[in-house]
């Protein structure tokens, strides 16, 4: 099930000492002087990267962060290029990367291969005639192909964070949101996705009119799951998910064909009394759509859901099916990623700590830790401050959001402790698929084993080399993996300001969801627990519906809306981080005015940085379906929506009109 995290796309860096750095710490070839900045401010300081970085068929979205990625890609891949060329011991973990970056590799064999490595699997799904037989199959599938039907899983447990609870949730669209399966404009991509199945099925060796059945049988079924789901702003209701229930409540409510102790039993769960379920009326729809779905609809849905979630794995041409369909028509993506990146993301993946491990000690020198420590600890007192001059909050409801702030763990880098992979199991003799599902039921076993034992703390949900940061709520930490201390993140020669203005408000957006929509319902020890006075928390509600209005408002596509409630956690944290951050930035001069640098005060170059975290380019295509699942807003509105609300953005700049001026009684400030 997915992790109750909540994820930051926003990434962070430091302030510096003098050391030359081979990036600038603000680059003028990334302007673009001939738009004016008071009327599109973002495309004034990233025009000229937009123009310099043009799209590459292989992205449907590209700017600073995938820079960084890319960056990551060629240093992960020459590791394990060096990798190939040595032995190592049998079940070692360097063993286990390699055998699997080579079977990635191998396209002879993989082509070779073509579906036999899932017919068998394909071809049992497609014959099968009882529901009887079901239970056992959906609970195999759950544990290493994909969620049919429901997911069930493991989590902090929301009420009580110390221990694991299990949860159960929907699941099974093979499109991913209910959006594309229900909407009139999204007619399309449900015909590209029918399509899409057929020739799946079709490469597994099904005949053609079969095939077609088999797919449409398919879509019947997910669309009956879909008119059920919860959407996506529904899903950021977390006090409405959490529906706790004992065993045999559970299994009287959602009676029907499922098994439910034969489907515990498989998974590999122990005894337990009570489970959580987060979505109970798309729960309650997928055990009837199973009690009431043909057989040979509910058999089909299930062959799809293997094919789809091993066409990554197989030969090219199930891979160039894949790719036609959730890269080119999901995304607009014109090309595929080279085979050496995604041979590289699997053990990138499967043994991320592993990697992990290796990347720290060749591209993450302590110094940048001990540094990233520093900032935190002064964001978070520009934080504190923010909290201690809130006008619509009251003195009590401060003191416990100041208790909360001075509990959060931090985590930098890396692990203290790093995972163990001896009980994974790699056999080259196997194919790549093989050993895809072999690795999948070792990490649904690991995870398993964790029930009845308390949350660990020290546990990452990130690489080190990913590239990103997150909060989590259940255990109130900010986590910033090694991979994001680099420009134009973190310049370690660049002046405060620049730093400040990137990763400083990177941190400060993280710190932030501490006290967002969603993160403010958990208290210092991550419990969920209203804390909050009720004429606090109205005052809260009224200041974010601005909020929510004014991202509505932004049409991303002739006639596409941005979504501001989806949108609003990460628009709280945006505009928490640039105000928290620039806070911090006046702690640190201390009440001195730099002189400016390459023309710019350091307030401008502040909100420039800033802006060039998010210098990007995207298809059309991309645009519209982020909009529909993305919690963050587009790049170009992160800044401009964002900044519109800052008295210090219109000061640094001196606009007094334009499409960026915001009339003062219109603007929303929240943390």
């Amino acid at each position: 099930m997915k992790k109750i995290v909540l994820f930051a796309t926003a990434l962070a860096i430091m302030t510096g000492c003098n050391r030359k750095a081979s990036v600038p710490a603000i680059d003028p070839t990334n302007f673009d002087e001939s738009i004016a900045l008071n009327e599109d401010f973002y495309q004034h300081f990233t025009g000229g990267w937009q123009k310099k970085n043009p799209l590459k068929p292989e992205y449907s979205r590209y700017g600073a962060f995938d820079v960084l990625r890319e960056n990551n890609e060629i240093r992960i891949n020459e590791l394990f290029s060096q990798m190939t060329k040595k032995e190592y011991p049998e079940g070692s973990s360097d063993r286990k990367i390699t055998d699997l970056y080579k079977l990635g590799l191998d396209s002879v064999r993989l082509n070779a291969e073509g579906a036999a490595p899932v017919q068998e699997a394909v071809a049992a799904l497609l014959t099968v005639d009882s529901r009887d037989a079901l239970t056992g199959i959906i609970a195999d599938m759950h544990i290493s192909v994909a969620g049919p039907f429901f997911g069930v899983g493991l989590e902090a447990d929301l009420m009580n964070s110390n221990e694991y609870a299990l949860y159960a949730g929907q699941s099974g669209l093979g499109m991913g949101n209910r959006d594309y399966y229900l909407d009139e404009e999204n007619a399309g991509k449900r015909e590209a996705y029918v399509k899409y199945l057929t020739e799946l099925f079709t490469l597994a060796g099904v005949g053609e009119a079969e095939a077609a059945e088999a797919a449409a049988g398919t879509m019947r079924v997910e669309t009956a799951l879909a008119e059920k789901m919860w959407s996506n702003v529904e899903l950021r209701n977390v006090q409405a998910q959490y529906n706790p229930m004992s065993r045999e409540e559970f299994v009287k409510t959602y009676a029907g064909p499922v098994d439910w102790k034969l489907y515990f039993d498989t998974i590999g769960l122990p005894e337990f009394d009570r489970i959580i379920v987060g979505q109970p009326s798309a729960i309650a729809n997928a055990i009837a759509t199973l009690a009431t779905a043909p057989i040979e609809d509910i058999r089909s849905y299930l062959a799809a859901q293997y094919l789809n979630s091993a066409a990554g794995f197989l030969s090219d041409d199930f891979y160039a099916a894949s790719f036609e369909f959730h890269g080119r028509v999901m995304s607009g993506t014109q090309e595929p990623r080279p085979r050496w990146k995604r041979a590289m993301s699997v053990p990138n993946g499967i043994l991320s700590e592993a990697v992990g491990k290796m990347y720290v000690d060749k591209y993450f020198p302590e110094s940048d830790k001990v540094r990233m420590s520093e900032l935190v600890k002064n964001l978070q007192t520009a934080l504190g401050q923010h909290i201690d001059a809130l006008e619509w909050m009251s003195d009590a409801t401060k003191a416990k959001a100041r208790e909360k702030l001075a509990t959060f763990a931090v985590k930098i880098g890396y692990p203290d402790k790093w995972k163990d992979y001896s009980a994974l199991s790699i056999d080259p003799s196997k194919s790549y698929w093989e050993n895809i599902l072999a690795a999948r039921r070792w990490a649904h076993e690991d995870e398993v084993s964790k029930y009845g034992k308390p949350v660990d703390r020290d546990e990452w949900f990130m690489s080190p080399q990913t590239v990103n940061a997150y909060y989590n709520p259940t255990t109130n930490e900010i986590c910033f993996p090694a991979a994001i201390l680099q420009p134009p993140f973190y310049n370690s020669a660049a002046d405060d300001a620049v730093n400040y203005g990137a990763i400083g408000v990177v941190i400060g957006h993280e710190m932030t969801h501490g006290f967002d929509d969603q993160g403010r319902n958990f208290d210092k020890d991550g419990n969920m627990n209203n804390w909050w006075t009720e004429e606090d928390a109205e005052a809260f509600k009224a200041k974010t519906d601005i909020l929510v209005k004014q991202f509505d408002a932004i049409e991303v596509l002739p006639g596409l809306h941005a979504n501001g409630a989806l949108s609003l956690g990460e628009n709280i944290a945006d505009q928490g981080g640039l105000r928290v951050a620039y806070t911090a930035l006046q702690n640190a001069l201390g009440g001195q005015e730099p002189a400016p640098v390459d023309g710019f005060t350091a307030a401008q170059r502040f909100y420039i940085a800033y802006a060039a975290l998010w210098g990007q380019n995207i298809r059309d295509e991309e645009i519209e379906r982020l909009t529909k699942i993305d919690v963050h807003s587009l790049g170009k509105w992160r800044v401009n929506a964002t900044v519109r609300n800052l008295q210090t953005f219109y000061d640094a700049f001196g606009i007094e009109d334009g499409a960026m001026f915001m009339p003062e009684e219109e603007r929303v400030i929240i943390w």
